[in-house]
């Protein structure tokens, strides 16, 4: 069998992601019947259905759900080819950290702050991304290195080295009852009459299922809190960006969750092995962390 192209790539995420040739030759700018022919043609050299197509839809088959996720990997490959080749013929650009916004605050800030005491470190730019954005931008090139967090990020693929462990508090509007706590349990925050937890988007992107809202962004889940609409569970520093209209209390048996600088395993750069080594270098000369009591 001849190796797969991009192009075909390309076209058949195009189509499972729309579940409909019309619409994924407009997202392609190319006319529906070659795009038909392509993925037909794709089918037979693979000896496989990647789709059901009736009167109703499109719908992946269980082999089209493999190629789909597959696929997605291949090509954030392909782009990470070239943004990497870019950047590393520029010996003046800046390493790209990305993290998620308003998450390890104090710890971003003192690996800024270590990293400008070298003389020789390169410059660091910061990208601040949503919920779970960091491994994809990890994967395609667009980052250096991230922070990522354990048990939650997608960790799949990435060497890490451990910078921080601590515990979640529950964030609750500040008038709430509960806000008076000093101290909650995981039983306490989950049924709690006309505040439901906020639900986050998983990995593969689907929301788990319960009366919660669904949040897409650090800044609408804020007002949501804000407004007596939800509340969630979050790790300690990511208090960073509380409201005054906000009140956080420890959680005392959620689990641990723990900070992590992530950056590919095929890395060659020095900049990225000092950084991380920067990093290594806090976690070692922390004091004790105490998990919230």
């Amino acid at each position: 069998m001849h190796d797969l192209e991009t192009r075909e790539l390309r076209y058949f995420v195009a189509v499972a992601e729309e579940l409909h040739f019309g619409r994924a030759a407009v997202r392609l700018g190319i006319a529906q019947p070659p795009l038909s022919r392509a993925i037909r043609q794709l089918e037979q050299r693979l000896g496989v259905l990647l789709l059901d197509r009736d009167r109703r839809g499109v719908a992946l088959t269980d082999a089209g759900k493999v190629m789909l996720r597959e696929a997605g990997v291949a090509l954030d490959a392909v782009a990470a080819v070239g943004r990497r080749t870019r950047r590393a013929g520029d010996s003046k650009r800046p390493l790209v950290l990305v993290t998620k916004a308003g998450a390890s605050h104090t710890l971003l800030r003192r690996l800024l702050d270590a990293i400008a005491s070298e003389p020789d470190a390169a410059p660091v730019e910061i990208l601040l991304c949503e919920v779970g954005e960091q491994a994809g931008l990890l994967r395609d090139g667009s980052a250096d290195v991230a922070l990522m967090h354990r048990p939650f990020d997608d960790l799949a693929g990435f060497d890490t080295e451990d910078l921080l462990v601590e515990g979640q508090v529950a964030l609750l509007p500040a008038e709430h009852p509960l806000a008076s706590h000093e101290r909650l349990t995981l039983a306490e925050v989950s049924d709690v009459p006309n505040l439901p937890i906020a639900r986050w988007p998983r990995l593969d992107g689907s929301y788990p299922e319960g009366p919660g809202p669904e949040v897409h962004t650090q800044s609408q889940l804020a007002q949501l809190v804000a407004l007596g609409r939800t509340l969630l569970v979050i790790p300690a520093s990511s208090r960073a960006w509380q409201w005054p209209d906000h009140v956080a209390v420890p959680v005392v048996d959620a689990p641990n969750v723990t900070t992590v600088i992530a950056w590919p395993p095929n890395s060659r750069s020095p900049a990225v092995a000092s950084l991380v080594r920067s990093a290594a270098e806090l976690h070692d000369t922390a004091p004790p962390h105490r998990t919230l009591p």
